[in-house]
């Protein structure tokens, strides 16, 4: 199965003879840059936008991977943190977050840009979507029917462990109920809390925290057992009046909690 997989893929990707794909540390993009760059006869760079509402691990992630497997890598600042819109924080965050990803990317490189969206993303809420359409983004696991089940199967196929592992790592900001603007000093929080509890639920699927109307909530899935649900909370209440906040509990994961769909743009 995964020999088809492969082989789609490569001949979506051989169609062009250079690309620099889009690689924010998780597991799609990832394994899109180790195909292209061990199986593509296309010239690739991976291009890695350095920013506050993306985690030094996927940072450290993406460096690693290039240094091992030899990519060509590009970092690049991509601006977003410049931009009022994105600040904002309105419910198409995403939009002027990629659109200004990808404006940067193409002030750095005149290649034709991939992302690595899949098949299954084409059924949610994705603004950046659009902004990838408007810089005439290729998606690569999209021609070739490839879906976010299909990606973890080549991941373990090649021995990308700690891809094959990776839960879904949506950037920081995400975190961030809709209409609260980004603030850096709230994304290096939600960084240091998540790190932090990490040793809590090593084996989670999900973990985030939240920064919302009522205070700041953790969200973890599987939902840990009382005691460690009581060091958690003990842990994110000391940090939270240690940086003047308020602590809202620890809840069950939910997907998109702080995406407000009252709110529009």
């Amino acid at each position: 199965m995964t020999d088809d997989l492969q082989a789609r893929l490569v001949s979506v990707l051989d169609r062009h003879d250079a690309l620099a794909i889009a690689v924010s540390g998780g597991v799609d993009s990832m394994v899109l840059s180790f195909v292209a760059h061990r199986f593509s006869r296309a010239d690739i760079t991976a291009v890695h936008a350095v920013s506050p509402a993306v985690p030094l691990a996927a940072t450290t992630r993406v460096e690693a991977h290039a240094a091992r497997h030899g990519w060509r890598l590009k970092l690049l600042d991509a601006g977003e943190m410049n931009d009022p819109d994105y600040l904002a924080n309105p419910i198409n965050r995403c939009y002027f977050c990629k659109s200004n990803l990808y404006s940067r990317i193409r002030e750095a490189t005149a290649l034709a840009i991939a992302s690595g969206i899949n098949t299954d993303d084409l059924g949610d809420f994705r603004p950046g979507l659009e902004a990838a359409k408007l810089n005439a983004v290729h998606h690569p696991f999209v021609e070739a029917g490839i879906s976010k089940a299909d990606i973890y199967a080549l991941a373990e196929r090649y021995g990308l462990d700690d891809l094959a592992a990776l839960p879904a790592q949506p950037c920081l900001a995400s975190r961030i109920e809709t209409g609260i603007g980004v603030r850096r000093p709230d994304l290096a929080f939600i960084e240091k809390v998540e790190t932090e509890l990490a040793v809590f639920l090593p084996q989670a699927a999900a973990l985030r925290c939240r920064v919302t109307r009522q205070g700041i909530t953790v969200e973890c899935d599987p939902f840990p057992k009382g005691e460690i649900v009581g060091a958690m909370s003990t842990l994110v209440e000391k940090l939270c009046v240690e940086d003047g906040r308020s602590f809202a509990g620890v809840k069950p994961y939910q997907r998109g909690s702080a995406f407000r769909h009252d709110l529009h743009a």
